[in-house]
């Protein structure tokens, strides 16, 4: 699901892109003042950066707008597509956080449905009971029509996904790297079967290596996607602990499986509104349908 890929749309995406190199404002306001103005081209100017002789750092090289359009039409032909805040693809759940990305690459298909998302988001170091709790979460996710969404790391990640896929429900990657570098490795034939059936997300340039700062931006893209996160095992340094916490900054519902409060991290956040102790996933989707149906109420 993306717009094809005009003269007029890929300029203004290689200006989005340009922004993102040079930025004129911090990443987190980029995106929400490009939608605002409704031309990154202008916005572009509107900074004194004029597209006929403004060169932009992109992956240590200086490149132009006219490169950098040329390079949208390259990554187009090996199946990476460029979705910005000013394309109707743009996922319906990031436009409602207040530090929505500029821009994504995607390997895959987007759909409308996507916004019925959950994340369901753990450590790498799992047990065998998180990783049995991952598995029936993300069962009854499919079976209660929603698309689960996770990051691609070992442990809880994997087995979500994999779940996912056993019980014929759709599952999305937003990973902490460029779409041509797969972390781990061992998740190579995971992430290609990812990409072919449903989509891999990035907000990172193709070619960007993992890094320790990825993976927590990769975190705060996963909660604005979804519609909620669900913690299923983790330790208090896990990056799945920054997810809730960067959830509940997205005005987001955050889940806490019971087995948690043997944290004192899960205790703490546990007595914040919008987070939710559960045992089962039938508690998660009772509550979703309450919150979501409330909010259908009001906007009708």
């Amino acid at each position: 699901m993306f717009d094809s890929v005009t003269l007029e749309s890929s300029r203004e995406r290689a200006a989005v892109l340009a922004l993102m190199a040079s930025r004129p404002l911090p990443l987190n306001q980029l995106g929400g003042a490009i939608e605002e103005k409704g031309s990154a081209l202008a916005l572009l100017e509107e900074h004194e950066q004029r597209e006929s002789d403004r060169l932009f750092d992109v992956d240590e090289k200086k490149v132009s707008l006219d490169e950098l359009e040329d390079r949208i039409h390259a990554w187009a032909d090996e199946g990476i597509m460029v979705v910005t805040v000013l394309d109707t693809a743009y996922p319906e759940n990031l436009r409602m956080v207040y530090d929505l990305p500029p821009a994504l690459f995607i390997r895959g298909s987007l759909s409308p449905d996507d916004s019925r998302s959950v994340a369901l988001v753990g450590t790498r170091s799992a047990t065998e009971r998180g990783l049995a709790q991952a598995t029936e979460l993300a069962r009854r996710m499919v079976d209660a029509g929603y698309v689960v969404v996770s990051g691609l790391a070992a442990g809880i990640d994997t087995a979500a996904h994999q779940a996912t896929l056993d019980a014929g429900g759709r599952t999305l990657a937003v990973i902490g790297t460029g779409l041509r570098e797969v972390f781990p490795k061992s998740n190579a034939a995971l992430q290609a079967r990812l990409a072919d059936e449903a989509a891999v997300i990035s907000r990172f340039w193709p070619g960007q290596g993992a890094r320790n700062w990825t993976f927590p931006m990769r975190n705060r893209l996963m909660s604005g996607f979804a519609r909620a996160t669900v913690v299923v095992e983790a330790s208090h340094t896990s990056g799945a602990r920054m997810q809730a916490r960067l959830a509940l900054e997205h005005g987001r519902p955050v889940f806490l499986l019971q087995s948690l409060l043997s944290h004192t991290w899960a205790r703490n956040m546990a007595t914040r509104p919008a987070v939710y102790v559960v045992d089962s996933a039938a508690d998660i989707v009772s509550t979703l349908d309450r919150l979501y149906a409330d909010e259908l109420t009001l906007t009708a």
